[in-house]
């Protein structure tokens, strides 16, 4: 099972991520509110006709769009628009987007009756700007051939990772517990380069083993290998993580070949720390390897509300 607003949930054999755009403010708001309460039954209709099917729908939205449709309401304190990030070889950039609606099933054409759905409950107030599909390559690899989101938390800590902390002070329309920020990137590769590589200087490059996954010795692991310039402590000294949800995507007959990434996490700060490490590098200089071969082509922040909080917004329709 999956369902609505669960950030924690397993990538799926199947996604469909939409980014989209809001035409006009006024007469979207009322379609979009009706979205958000009726999102549940939705998921739990496809659910109901297709009980393995772990199908899971998340909805979220930019900075823009929070304080455009929801004037006088608080704002998730880190929920800002995405500043590039500039590193003397690579850029992260910041790419525009108002909603963005993460489908995932175990099924495509799930996928693609609930974006349907969706879609045709916004016509005529939104336009997309981005909409891949993507799958679950073989043993969950990504492109490159290696093992995705090994580094992702697990068991308890997948929630404390992912989601912000209950704060008790804070109530009611200021109550953004259990809400998640989202950071998706479009990462294509250069996978003529790429293979290229020897699959020693490739297992270097990620700090992984490519057939058995298992991770670098410290001393076999370089500096910039990938999984060392994400790996970033805390003022205490514990592992700091976020839940990621990245999925391949590809088309053939143009070559391209990528990773969508989409980081969950209960504070953006940690997020915004790993991608500082792999496009500027700590110390300075010492980028992510991989970025030699995977370029990123947009980047946009967003906050998806819990459960809860989508049931509220949608009472102000």
């Amino acid at each position: 099972m999956s369902g609505v607003q669960d950030v924690t949930a397993s990538p799926g054999r199947c996604a469909i991520i939409m980014v989209l755009g809001i035409r006009d403010y006024k007469k979207a708001k009322p379609k979009i509110l009706e979205v958000c309460g009726k999102l549940e039954a939705l998921v739990r209709s496809e659910l109901n006709r297709f009980p393995d099917s772990a199908t899971g729908t998340v909805l979220a939205f930019g900075a823009t769009a929070w304080k455009k449709l929801f004037k006088g309401w608080p704002v998730p304190e880190e929920l800002s628009l995405f500043e590039p990030i500039e590193g003397e070889k690579h850029l992260a950039p910041s790419t525009p987007g108002d909603l963005f609606i993460h489908i995932r099933s175990g099924r495509m054409d799930v996928c693609q009756e609930l974006a349907g759905i969706i879609s045709q409950s916004l016509d005529g107030v939104v336009e997309s700007i981005d909409e891949t599909h993507g799958f679950r390559n073989f043993d969950g690899r990504a492109m490159v051939g290696f093992v995705d989101g090994t580094e992702n938390p697990t068991g308890d800590d997948t929630k404390e990772f992912a989601t912000i902390a209950p704060d008790p002070q804070k109530t009611g329309k200021a109550d953004f517990s259990g809400g998640s920020y989202v950071l998706i990137q479009k990462y294509l590769h250069d996978m003529k380069a790429w293979e290229a590589l020897p699959v020693e200087e490739q297992e270097k490059t990620i700090g992984r083993r490519k057939y058995n996954d298992l991770e670098l010795s410290d001393q076999a692991k370089p500096e910039n290998a990938h999984n060392a310039v994400t790996n970033i402590k805390g003022e205490n000294g514990e592992e700091l993580k976020i839940v990621r949800a990245n999925i391949p995507f590809a088309n053939a007959s143009k070559g391209e070949y990528g990773t969508y990434f989409l980081g969950y996490a209960g504070k953006f700060s940690t997020t915004k720390r790993m991608l500082q490490n792999m496009f500027q590098g700590d110390p300075p200089g010492n980028t992510d390897r991989l970025l030699d071969f995977s370029r990123a082509v947009t980047g946009t922040l967003f906050f998806a509300p819990a459960p809860d909080y989508l049931a509220l917004l949608a009472e102000e329709a």
